[in-house]
């Protein structure tokens, strides 16, 4: 999963194709726990471009997006949010597909 690199390249993400934003920390224990299988779902939901954003680089992003749990997943479409899985609760991978599967295209 690529890392972002600037809220200019969020911005510009966000607007054409589809892509699922993983807010997430390294010190993030919760984090850790979902990385084995983020592969898997990457592959699975191929049609997006699933990106890692780093909470503690983009805390003013976050603030924005009222992202104030990690990990958390923000997808959208074309310039338009499609969804969120935003709490700051641990994920499991069923949780994670059964959000992908809610995305709209």
């Amino acid at each position: 999963m690529r890392k972002l690199e600037s809220v200019e390249e969020f911005h510009q993400l966000k607007e054409n194709g589809k892509h699922v934003f993983m807010f997430s920390a390294d010190w993030c224990p919760d984090c850790r726990v979902i990385e084995p299988f983020l592969p898997e779902i990457e592959s699975q939901y191929s049609e997006y471009t699933f990106l890692y954003v780093d909470r503690d680089q983009f805390i003013d992003l976050c603030i924005e997006l009222d992202i104030f749990g990690i990990p958390s997943f923000l997808a959208y479409g074309d310039g338009r949010e499609l969804g969120r899985f935003v709490n700051k609760d641990r994920k499991t991978k069923e949780q994670i597909e059964n959000f992908m599967n809610t995305l709209s295209s």
